[in-house]
């Protein structure tokens, strides 16, 4: 069985709070609550990128598994913020914690990265040469927001979270995965500027086309449908059903979608992660740092059956 063996988390230190933003853009805390469930986020200071907080979760991941970074066979860093376009923000991950027997590779699937790519290293485990791989979701959104723009400014925050994936010889591990994407919804979340299609320019600086663009109305919809439709896929795929879920870590996009699937499912508050307010939309590193901070405060455990949901540009989801 593909196992977990160890996770980890890390956060900046600076928050951003929405009476900050006020201050920002046209907008005000209880617009912000009612509509997403957003009260802060975390934003990283100047000096670090996202390579960095992807180590210091990997650092942290490794620790926890009683692994030494010389024996990774394989790092996945999934990321929509990388260091640069080249190289791999992975290789710049390599270099920082020591890993220099591993291959390095990055995942660009949007907030869906950190399941692409456990599924990615699921498949590279059934190779006998690949024993320990890091699965790292890192993001500095705060890099590629626009905080003049009102409708996306006040959705995003950093972070990173990283797991070591191998094999097992017990009943846990992963039970089953479910992959898809939409790319007709491609243009409803992106970002415009720096890659081939428009390279950087004064003009493309100057248009505010380095930042994410997000069609609010049509993401809200589309992640309320797909939540519920993948959960209850893979679910069927793991022989389960809603009741056999110990707890329930969504993507944290927005509290109004969470909870509307939490309602579908009957899942109790109890028994579903729910950190947007803190940490706000850290794309591919919701997940991870939702499982870090949910096995380190006891609300999981070896055994659980654990039931993770996330959507994101492309469209991607699983």
């Amino acid at each position: 069985m593909i196992q977990i063996k160890g996770i980890g988390h890390a956060l900046p230190e600076r928050v951003l709070t929405n009476q900050e933003i006020e201050q920002m853009v046209d907008t005000d805390d209880k617009w912000i609550v009612e509509r997403t469930g957003i009260r802060e986020r975390r934003i990283a200071d100047a000096n670090m990128a996202t390579s960095d907080l992807a180590a210091q979760a990997a650092g942290m991941a490794l620790k926890r598994a009683g692994i030494l970074a010389e024996e990774v066979d394989l790092i996945i860093v999934a990321t929509a913020s990388p260091d640069m376009l080249i190289p791999a923000t992975a290789c710049l991950v390599q270099q920082k914690i020591g890993a220099f027997n591993a291959a390095a590779f990055d995942v660009g699937a949007g907030c869906t990265g950190f399941i692409y790519g456990l599924t990615v290293a699921e498949k590279f485990l059934l190779d006998p040469n690949f024993k320990n791989i890091l699965v790292i979701g890192a993001e500095t959104l705060s890099r590629i927001t626009d905080y003049s723009d009102r409708n996306t400014c006040i959705l995003f925050g950093d972070g990173a979270g990283a797991a070591v994936l191998g094999r097992g010889n017990s009943e846990n591990g992963l039970l089953a995965t479910y992959l898809g994407a939409d790319g007709k919804g491609a243009e409803h979340l992106y970002m415009p500027g720096g890659g081939s299609a428009r390279p950087a320019s004064i003009q493309t600086v100057n248009e505010h086309l380095h930042y994410i663009k997000m069609n609010g109305n049509e993401i809200f919809r589309f992640a309320t449908r797909i939540t519920i439709e993948i959960s209850k896929k893979v679910l069927e795929l793991a022989g389960m059903t809603y009741k056999d879920v110990d707890f329930f870590i969504p993507h944290q996009s927005n509290l109004r979608i969470i909870k509307t699937a939490m309602k579908w499912m009957n899942m109790p508050e109890e028994k579903t992660l729910i950190n947007v307010d803190q940490f706000g939309n850290m794309s591919s590193a919701c997940l991870p740092v939702g499982l870090s901070i949910a096995e380190e405060t006891g609300k999981i455990g070896a055994g659980d059956n654990i039931l993770m949901a996330a959507f994101g540009a492309g469209l991607t989801y699983g």
